[in-house]
């Protein structure tokens, strides 16, 4: 396992952790006495916008800019850059956005709440990891590299179905400067300009852009991310540096600012209600269901057919568990909710489901992949 990967996994393993803490806390004073006060707080202006938008909007560009960083990486020297290796979790992924997608519509379309099909298609690496590494030392660097490629395609997905179905107004004007913007970095990249400096300050002038242009400006994050110079991805590679710097501030801060900002649910008296709403019929079966199954058939499919191969220390048993893990949705799908939705309460209930159906998947996850681990230790 290389250096920087073993890093990646430490932080978001570490961080999956602090984002349990956060959530609970966040989930404790929503629902005290201090609850509507823990509200206001981050609905309070700064600017333009509410601190909770400024997180949304702004600290999770650079979350995405780690997930676009570390995506790179997988494609220039980890598990995506053989074709043959890449196919499986790239099928994998496909599977398990396709399918909870196509659960949720089964449930909602037709109706108010169709839009929310994207909720369920996330994955959130950092708690994905944080259960896996529960597992400790019997669970196989190839199961994890599997993990990780596998978030990170779905995170990318993700990216994608955000700029395409959930950009309501678009103002051109501000997107060709951004994309400008990008384009110049591009060729920057091509001269070999390797100074950090340049590349970031562009970065913010683009996400300026890409906030007033109606395309959500996290996607700015990604797209910094593939400007930004590779080389040889050696210590002293651009792209190495700003990776190994963002680790531990979005593991440690980012994520859990987001969690706290974000999971300031108001629980319902009556949880049989709010489960029995088709929307978050499809959210739980998308997560709970769907994953597991798309990311199974998908990959069984892909290996059936020659495209793709097991690496040594994946079983079909194990991809079943991780497919399990992938339907741990939180981050990235409350990110979706926020912007499937416009009604409050239905804001309010979806997280809610989200958090229960991702708490299911995980434990789910554990279970399998712990007594699957623990048997092919034994064989």
């Amino acid at each position: 396992m290389n250096k920087l990967f073993k890093e990646f996994f430490e932080s978001e393993k570490a961080g999956g952790l602090i984002l349990i803490v956060a959530t609970i806390i966040s989930l404790i004073i929503s629902n005290t006495s201090l609850g509507a006060g823990y509200l206001d707080f981050w609905h309070m202006k700064l600017g333009s916008h509410s601190l909770g938008h400024w997180i949304n909007d702004g600290l999770m560009a650079i979350f995405f800019l780690l997930i676009g960083l570390e995506l790179e990486r997988e494609i220039y020297k980890g598990e995506l850059s053989n074709i043959k290796d890449a196919s499986l979790p790239i099928f994998a992924a496909l599977g398990g956005m396709l399918v909870p997608a196509g659960l949720f519509l089964v449930f909602n379309y037709g109706t108010e709440t169709q839009s929310g099909a994207g909720i369920p298609m996330a994955t959130d690496i950092a708690f994905a990891l944080g259960v896996l590494s529960l597992l400790g030392n019997r669970v196989p660097v190839a199961l994890k590299v599997f993990l990780t490629a596998l978030a990170v395609i779905d995170d990318l997905g993700a990216i994608l179905i955000i700029a395409f179905f959930y950009t309501k107004t678009l103002l051109f004007t501000n997107l060709f400067i951004a994309l400008g913007i990008f384009a110049l970095l591009l060729v920057l990249n091509r001269l070999k300009v390797r100074n950090l400096i340049i590349y970031l300050a562009g970065g913010v002038v683009m996400w300026y852009f890409m906030l007033n242009s109606g395309v959500h400006a996290t996607i700015t994050g990604v797209l910094l991310a593939f400007a930004i110079p590779f080389g040889s991805g050696d210590e002293k590679s651009p792209s190495y540096i700003l990776q190994h710097i963002l680790h531990k501030p979005v593991a440690f801060i980012i994520l859990p600012l987001f969690a706290l900002a974000n999971t300031a649910i108001i629980l319902s008296s009556d949880i049989g209600e709010v489960l029995a709403e088709n929307y978050s019929l499809g959210i739980a079966t998308g997560l709970i269901v769907g994953k597991p199954l798309g990311v199974f058939f998908m990959s069984y499919l892909a290996v059936s057919l020659g495209i793709s191969k097991l690496s040594n220390g994946l079983t079909w048993k194990s991809i079943f568990g991780v497919g399990l893990l992938a339907g741990i949705g939180f981050t990235m799908s409350i990110f979706i909710t926020l912007l499937a939705f416009d009604n409050d309460l239905i804001i309010n209930n979806a997280k809610l489901v989200i958090l229960l159906a991702s708490l299911v998947s995980g434990i789910l996850g554990f279970i399998v992949l712990k007594m699957t681990l623990k048997q092919e230790v034994e064989k």
